[in-house]
């Protein structure tokens, strides 16, 4: 199997390390040299542009792209369409929406190359643990990059399958993240009553450690929870500002359009969003119609 790898970020360069050792021929490229140069060091070959990457690999191609959603993909594309064959097979394995997938296939279609959509969770991770990939597309597709994918995974027959035709699997990674966002929001929520019971003198860190072991609430979120809470027990210097991908508002859209409630997803949403708010109105301005129906005391700025 020859791939190619454009994007090296975290992900992609231990994407790109493991299929190394997985004995695949592996050739890498990122805008930034330095970057391309470390998966060098683990055993890949190293490409200077685009051009370079497609013309180490031979027909037909494989090449695999891990950057980040909407333009940059586009403009991949676009770049890539003059260098590639027919047969030439693109893999999206970034966080891309499941629509803009659907579009890219039909396009990169019609220039004769083929597509597929995987959404890939593990992150920095993923290395050491393997990858969970939900791959989207025509089933001899998916079967061409098979090796790749066994490579990845946790094992050959664990943490990835074939979800569907194209498309499907950017869907999936999409509910993946905002059930995630859902889970997040719970355990924040947890903790923070229990370090609110000043008088128990609670050991947060203890508490997850306890709870990762026959709970049912033990989980891999839970586990990096309890090593958060090692390194900073009381949180010292995090601002509380949490951003968002975009894969939970996709998600909160898709529940809409689909006339299903998700309000767990939906309310862990909006809590994020609440917390990047540095001046906010909407809690002023309950304030002041406290203060007008019922004379109740507002508080001022010092």
């Amino acid at each position: 199997m020859e791939l190619g790898m454009v994007g090296l970020g975290k992900m992609g360069g231990n994407m790109t390390v493991r299929l190394v050792r997985g004995g695949h021929k592996v050739v890498g490229y990122a805008r930034n040299p330095a970057v391309v140069n470390v998966v060098v060091q683990q055993g890949a070959a190293g490409a200077t542009s685009l051009a370079d990457l497609v013309r180490q690999l031979a027909p037909p191609r494989v090449l695999w792209l891990m950057i980040p959603s909407g333009d940059p993909v586009d403009q991949t594309l676009a770049q890539l369409k003059p260098l590639l064959a027919p047969g030439d097979l693109i893999v999206d394995g970034g966080n891309s929406y499941y629509r803009d997938s659907l579009r890219r296939s039909a396009l990169v279609t019609s220039w004769g190359f083929r597509y597929v959509d995987v959404g890939t969770s593990g992150g920095i991770w993923g290395l050491q643990e393997g990858y969970s990939m939900m791959v989207g597309g025509d089933p001899v597709d998916v079967e061409r990059i098979r090796p790749i994918l066994e490579t990845l995974a946790p094992s050959p027959t664990t943490g990835w399958g074939r979800m569907g035709p194209v498309g499907s699997g950017h869907f999936v990674k999409m509910v993946h993240n905002g059930i995630e966002y859902g889970l997040m929001q719970a355990y924040a929520e947890g903790f923070a009553v229990l370090q609110a019971k000043s008088e128990f003198a609670l050991d947060l860190h203890q508490i997850a450690q306890v709870w990762r072991y026959g709970s049912v609430v033990r989980s891999w979120l839970l586990e990096l929870t309890e090593s958060a809470l090692a390194d900073n027990p009381t949180l010292k210097g995090i601002e509380p500002w949490v951003a968002d991908s975009g894969e939970g508002r996709w998600t909160v859209t898709e529940a809409m359009d689909l006339n299903i409630p998700a309000p767990v997803i939906t309310l862990a949403l909006q809590q994020r969003l609440r917390s990047r708010e540095t001046d906010p109105f909407t809690e002023k301005l309950l304030a002041m119609m406290r203060n007008k129906f019922g004379g109740h005391e507002v508080k001022t700025e010092s």
